[in-house]
């Protein structure tokens, strides 16, 4: 073993991380995590500047078998009756007693072809189904079989144009989160309709969710209804994370 090899390599790493890290504090590189700027963030921004430096852009993550598939609970999940909840929606419920047949997720901002897909306008694209499992913030684990179309399938049916660096979610319960394109465009990371052979269930995020395998529970949106392609992150793109001590990037 070339131990002056490694030392080198080691220090060209760590030197890489430092400069990393400051352009990304400092809001000199592009794409940026939107917390640049927060000096309590700067753990953050060198978390994203490592795993973007260090590990393959599309590394999968483990996959297991049916009968590996635990309980997964549905929690970190509004009140059913607050104004924010989707079943508080009169329109949300009509969706639901109808098969969400009459459901659209609009997909707009830097594509070519800006518009609604229906639920069978996604189930006519190729389907993935992975068996992955869920890491929660709050400190537990579940593992899942998922069903459902690529993101990226539905970003190239829309004709994602060349200057996109963003994909920002905006969700039936009020929530909203966004994440960079070598997210967006994972193998893994799929709009899910389906779950453990099942139809998703509404304490699931019926009738589509994201199923982000590349970072944490949280960012695995719940209730999809508009995914907008972006070149810069507005105050808007963030309203699920940052303002509530969240993370932007929670890569694992």
């Amino acid at each position: 073993m070339n131990v002056g090899r490694l030392l080198t390599r080691r220090n060209a790493i760590l030197a890489g991380l430092t400069a990393a890290g400051g352009l990304l504090l400092h809001g000199r590189s592009k794409p940026l995590p939107p917390t640049y700027g927060h000096i309590l963030r700067m753990g953050d921004n060198l978390t994203y500047a490592a795993h973007r430096l260090l590990l393959p852009g599309q590394s999968m993550a483990r996959e297991y078998s049916r009968t590996q598939i635990t309980p997964f609970p549905a929690v970190f999940i509004k009140d059913s009756t607050a104004d924010t909840h989707p079943m508080s929606s009169a329109e949300y419920r009509r969706l639901r007693a109808g098969g969400f047949a009459d459901w659209r997720l609009w997909v707009g901002g830097l594509v070519a072809r800006r518009g609604p897909y229906s639920l069978a306008d996604l189930k006519r694209l190729p389907a993935r189904t992975q068996i992955t499992r869920h890491t929660c913030e709050e400190g537990w684990s579940a593992i899942g079989e998922w069903t459902g179309v690529q993101l990226s399938r539905v970003l190239e049916a829309a004709g994602m144009l060349p200057e996109a660096r963003y994909v920002t979610f905006h969700c039936a319960d009020t929530y909203v989160d966004s994440i960079d394109l070598l997210d967006a465009l994972h193998p893994q990371t799929l709009l899910a309709y389906g779950m453990n052979g099942r139809d998703l269930s509404v304490p699931h995020g019926a009738p589509v969710r994201l199923r982000l395998e590349t970072q944490m529970g949280y960012k695995s949106m719940k209730y999809v209804a508009r995914i907008e392609v972006k070149n810069e992150l507005e105050e808007e793109d963030i309203e699920g994370t940052i303002q509530d001590g969240w993370s932007w990037y929670a890569g694992i």
